[in-house]
Order: C-alpha cells, then structure tokens, then sequence
C-alpha cells in the first residue's frame, strides 16, 4: 500500500508544478475529443433531425442500425480507419495516421450514432402541434428544423456531453490511429496503459486523476442537462 500512497503524492505533485509530459497528455486528449464531438455534431445533428422527424421506408431498419452502433467497438473503428488512412489505404496522400486529426476522424465515427440516436429520439419526443403551430406561423423547410432543435436543445446538448465522454475515454482508437506518440499524439489514456506498464505508477495516477475529473464533470453536466430537460 505505501506505493499507492507514494505514486498519489507524487501525482499530486506532477500536477501542481505543471509536469510537461503529463500535461502535453491532457491537451491532445482535449484537442482531439474537441474537434471530434464538433465533427459529429455537424454530421450528427441533421442526421438525427431527419431520422427523427420523417417517415420513409426502412427507418425502423436504418433506427435499428443506428441504434446497434452505439456499441461499436473502439478497436474496430481503429481498424477500419486505420485501414483507409495508411499508407497504402486510399485516404493515405492525405497523412492522417498518426496525427490529431487522424485520431479525431476516427472518434467522430466512433461517436457519430450518439448523436444521431439521441437527436432523433429527441426530436420524436417534440410535442406533435409544434410543426402545424411552425407551419401555421409561415415557418418552411429549415425553419422548421432550426425551431426543431432548438425546442429540443437540452436533449441535443446531452448527446453532444455523451458523445464528449465517449471520445475522451476511449483508448483504442487513440493506441492505433495516434500511435501513441510522445509529445504529438499521446493521450491521457494511452499515457496512463503505457506508464503503468513501465511501472511508472505516479504519472498514471496523475492523468487518472485527470481523466476522473473530465468524467466527473461529464455526468455532473449530464444532470444539469436532464433535469432542465424534464
């Protein structure tokens, strides 16, 4: 026990005196989870919208794919990404392994459903007059989506929080497609498998500590989103 409390104490400390490595870990883990959760929310959003608010044929079997892909595992997408963006894959000329916007890429695929599936349910459970009221007030084509979403912006928020805590949590995709490159792709998660494993404990602890907080907040948001919701 006396190494857990030393590595705790010492990862208090890391933190405090703004380690570079450790903080380097932190950035890259924002950076890329940013720029994906504002990927799929521009992809997301319309989506969702429209799986939500239309009737065609085959929603039920399109909502049901989107719905098992909320399970898609990180190591798959990491696959299938890592297959289309090396070298020798057909994205390759564009040089996205092994950087952020290449881990990005692949966690906005990885989060992409959450959205969807969360804005169309949100956008389903919209009061049933709101679109006869919106059409009888002049509103057309856009402004109805636009007025939509923004009736059901708590619901959406709490997709785009979740899609947030998913990208910032996942480590697969960040090993396969980031590299785990010291001082360019290394993220708290990658950082935290590779310390421990060099029995590093006190740097893992301190992103730990890190990344606990960043969920911590995630759900603390998650609560304040549903209660404003309901």
């Amino acid at each position: 026990m006396e190494y857990i409390f030393e590595g705790i104490v010492r990862a208090i400390e890391l933190l405090l005196t703004g380690n570079e490595e450790t903080y380097s870990a932190v950035f890259v883990t924002l950076k890329a989870s940013t720029m994906s959760m504002i990927g799929s929310l521009a992809l997301g959003i319309p989506c969702g919208f429209l799986l939500g608010y239309f009737d065609f044929p085959g929603k039920k079997q399109v909502r049901a794919l989107v719905d098992t892909l909320l399970a898609l595992p990180t190591v798959v997408v990491g696959l299938f990404v890592y297959a289309f963006v090396s070298y020798r894959g057909p994205l390759g000329e564009m040089q996205l392994l092994f950087t952020i916007p290449g881990i990005a890429l692949a966690q906005t695929i990885l989060v992409l459903p959450i959205v969807i599936s969360l804005t169309a349910t949100a956008v389903e459970s919209l009061d049933k007059r709101l679109r006869s009221t919106l059409m009888a007030l002049g509103a057309r084509g856009k402004q109805i989506a636009i007025a939509s979403i923004l009736e059901a912006r708590y619901a959406v928020m709490i997709a785009a929080v979740t899609a947030y805590g998913r990208a910032v949590s996942e480590v697969g995709i960040s090993m396969m497609i980031g590299g785990n490159i010291k001082w360019h792709t290394r993220t708290i998660t990658t950082a935290i498998a590779l310390e421990t494993g060099k029995g590093e404990f006190s740097m893992g602890i301190a992103l730990g500590i890190v990344l606990l907080t960043l969920a911590f907040t995630v759900n603390a948001l998650l609560t304040i989103l549903k209660k404003r919701s309901t």
